[in-house]
């Protein structure tokens, strides 16, 4: 039962999403569905079943919570054409793909790496300019990376894979943002996980391979790199293994970043693309307090720049101070709870937030860490219906068709849980 009621939220969200600002009800009495099928106590005892159930519906959904696959569907046609994206924004291409990149974006370079740009432009090759076809080509891409998660998990969390696949692979803000919003993070994540699993499995080489692959889709994934040394290390034998093992890794990630980036076609632009400007209204922690910082305690643009310069430097030394302990405590932590400490805390003190950056740290810390699963969970939770189908800020009406459709979602559970009911889920 839990396993229909999650999919009766998948298709009421992509049903909420193809009516448009009149569907939010749907969207969100969907969400509260699948966010409590979710939850709810009990066996889910087809897992992949379960996973096709519900993210099916969301792939013939508009895009959902963001309008980001556009930009890479846009990125993937200008590298066909020859347009260099790491100097150049989707203005450059024109189009139907470029016109639906929200306004902000229309000039911004690609941050992405080389194995992104790649995955685009094969994208595009086969849907060419026209939009619903490169959405769906695109999240069938994070479906394969989802599909790497779970195939990788067996060997990451052990026994405990069943509970870890519900949490990851089945976890709502995964779900609605990974499938539903097509965001590379989810091949990023998923050739992260396998270059781990390939390591756990003494095959360490081909884990570099993976986890360098998958930094060139979105660099975090490169922080992936310390947990394989430190994964290899613990089985070599002789003196200096960590050394060893971590010059072996820079040296094959070294090559796999050469040879990715050569059959790519790309170039290296990427690297000073890292530096591309984010959002200054975005929600980071950091961002909110330097625009805080300089509304308060400064009067002209220069000092406001300042203060929000002064906060995202911050950031990055708490990040630092972060991967430093976890460094320092490498043999009691182990190497997945340190990624996904690092992770998260990258994340958390980053001057751009998303919801769905929170899924990069989620996979390593929950394999890793038993006692987190819980946390884990309620923060997705709360992070799951915070950004509007539309990837957009919210008004009024917006937010109070919102609360309707948590509130209508959360009574029709409830009728059916309650005692007596007929298709009651089983506890």
């Amino acid at each position: 039962m839990a396993t229909a009621t999650g999919c009766a939220g998948s298709v009421l969200i992509t049903l909420g999403a193809l009516l448009g600002r009149p569907g939010l009800v749907h969207v969100y009495a969907g969400l509260a569905l699948l966010l409590l099928a979710w939850w709810w106590p009990g066996e889910l005892p087809r897992p992949w079943l379960t996973f096709a159930l519900w993210a099916g519906p969301l792939l013939i959904a508009p895009p959902l919570f963001s309008r980001d696959v556009y930009s890479y569907l846009a990125q993937g046609l200008m590298a066909g054409n020859g347009l260099d994206v790491h100097t150049r924004g989707p203005a450059a291409l024109g189009g139907p793909v470029a016109a639906r990149v929200p306004e902000i974006w229309q000039d911004t370079p690609s941050p992405y790496g080389p194995v992104s740009l790649l995955v685009s432009r094969l994208v595009t090759e086969v849907t060419g300019s026209e939009p619903i076809a490169g959405v769906l080509g695109l999240r069938l891409t994070a479906v394969a990376g989802l599909v790497l998660i779970g195939l990788g998990l067996p060997a990451l969390a052990g026994p405990a894979v069943e509970p870890v696949f519900r949490l990851v692979v089945l976890n709502p803000l995964v779900l609605i943002h990974l499938v539903g919003g097509a965001h590379n993070d989810a091949l990023m994540v998923g050739l992260l996980v396998a270059g781990l699993a390939a390591a756990l499995r003494r095959r360490p080489v081909l884990g570099v391979v993976l986890v360098t692959a998958g930094a060139l889709v979105k660099a975090p994934a490169a922080l992936g790199l310390a947990a394989v040394a430190l994964i290899w290390a613990a089985r070599l034998p002789g003196r200096w293994p960590e050394l060893r093992a971590i010059t072996a890794t820079g040296l094959v990630a070294a090559a796999a970043t050469v040879v990715i980036t050569a059959i790519s076609g790309t170039g290296y632009g990427w690297i000073a693309a890292l530096s591309t400007p984010v959002s200054p209204g975005n929600w980071a922690p950091v961002a909110v307090l330097g625009r805080w910082t300089a509304g308060t305690f400064t009067h002209d643009d220069v000092g406001a720049s300042l203060a929000v310069d002064l906060w995202r430097w911050a950031g990055l030394l708490a990040t630092l101070v972060v991967a430093g302990l976890v460094w320092t405590y490498r043999n009691r932590v182990g190497p997945l709870t340190g990624l996904g400490l690092v992770l998260l805390a990258a994340v958390a003190f980053a001057p751009a937030f998303r919801p769905w950056y929170m899924i990069w740290g989620l996979v390593p810390l929950a394999a890793g860490l038993p006692a987190a699963r819980r946390w884990l969970a309620l923060l997705s939770i709360a992070l799951t219906p915070v950004v509007l189908p539309d990837g957009f800020a919210a008004d009024l009406p917006e937010v109070l068709a919102a609360v309707l459709g948590v509130l209508l979602g959360t009574a029709v559970f409830a009728l059916a849980t309650t005692p007596g009911v007929p298709g009651k889920v089983p506890r």
